[in-house]
């Protein structure tokens, strides 16, 4: 296919997804309702189930979990100005979420926006985006950033340690380059988290405010990351390098579909239908599934289940000359390109 038969075939495709990318007001505030009244529920259940069980209480928090990453969605859709049609409206409930899922709305929008803009471009590599080498680069890395490197993709640290260092510690810092407004809004929701933390643990004690929302926190961020990792990293994923890279091609092919169990595509707010999302981030996340389902184009998108996903921890370097990801023992067998 030539090049401008590629480029027509594309125009169409974003054609016909434009009438989804609009928020539906009454859509938005039911989703509201049924994200954040059962959250503050289970929460409150958890707290009181801690004079009964502690397991018990786990169950609750395992739950309130999956509705604190539904909330991350919220806070996703709106930094694409996507929840609401209002600027504003999308700017305060961004800004609520964010201070719930301990990121800071102006500072993330931003990085997020970088990563639309260049997911699967090799050449683009380092901002909103999890750290891939490709096989030539980590053979020709130094001892120090290859350690590094095995360290960071290990799954342990990736899904375990991870959730701390990127919520707790990355998130409460500005980049270099940050302007005011996006400055003073990292400001005010690490005050706001500083002083929401301290008003429960004065009002439950510390250790029931840690009992309830440790958990909550450490099983939505390792599934966030999770679920950011295995969207992009999959055995046939699509990245070029800038000159060679093509909007449309990165999102379809280099984003995946996540078939997921109802009840947790639910949770996740339909974040498993990412080639649509990057596509065409405008769309709210309720009806991602709807383009998906009815654009032909998108059927043949690489899909991957529960089961598959799994493959996904083995995969550390990106192949360009087989254009797939390999395991670090795979990458030994591949010849050498001088």
């Amino acid at each position: 296919m030539t090049n401008r038969n590629h480029a027509q075939k594309h125009r169409h495709l974003l054609k016909q997804v434009m009438p989804y990318a609009r928020p539906d007001t009454k859509h938005s505030l039911m989703q509201l309702v049924n994200t954040f009244v059962p959250f503050f529920a289970l929460w409150v259940l958890a707290y009181y189930s801690l004079s009964v069980s502690y397991l018990l209480t786990l169950l609750f928090t395992v739950v309130a979990a999956g509705f604190l990453t539904r909330i991350f969605i919220i806070f996703h859709d709106c930094c694409h100005q996507s929840f609401f049609s209002n600027k504003r409206a999308n700017f305060l409930l961004g800004t609520i979420c964010g201070i719930m899922t301990l990121f800071p709305y102006l500072q993330w929008r931003h990085s997020h926006s970088v990563h639309h803009a260049t997911s699967s471009n090799l050449d683009k590599r380092g901002t909103g985006d999890i750290w891939v080498l490709t096989v030539d680069e980590y053979r020709s890395a130094p001892l120090s950033r290859k350690i590094a490197y095995r360290i960071y993709r290990n799954p342990f640290v990736l899904f375990g340690i991870g959730p701390f260092y990127e919520f707790l510690i990355k998130n409460r810092f500005n980049r270099k380059d940050a302007r005011l407004k996006e400055r003073m809004n990292t400001y005010l929701i690490n005050v706001a988290i500083v002083g929401f933390i301290a008003l429960f643990c004065y009002l439950l004690g510390w250790q029931s405010f840690l009992m309830v929302q440790g958990p909550i926190f450490f099983i939505s961020g390792s599934v966030g990351i999770w679920l950011f990792y295995v969207q992009h990293t999959f055995e046939d994923s699509y990245f070029e390098e800038d000159e060679n890279w093509e909007f449309v091609k990165a999102a379809v092919e280099g984003s995946s579909y996540y078939k997921l169990p109802k009840i947790v595509q639910w949770l996740t707010g339909n974040i498993g239908f990412h080639h649509v999302h990057h596509l065409s981030p405008k769309v709210p996340n309720y009806k991602l599934e709807a383009v998906h389902s009815n654009t032909k184009p998108l059927e043949n998108v690489p899909t991957i289940t529960l089961a598959t996903s799994l493959r996904s921890l083995k995969f550390r370097l990106w192949d360009e000359q087989g254009k797939q990801f390999v395991s670090f023992k795979e990458s030994k067998l591949l010849p050498v390109i001088k």
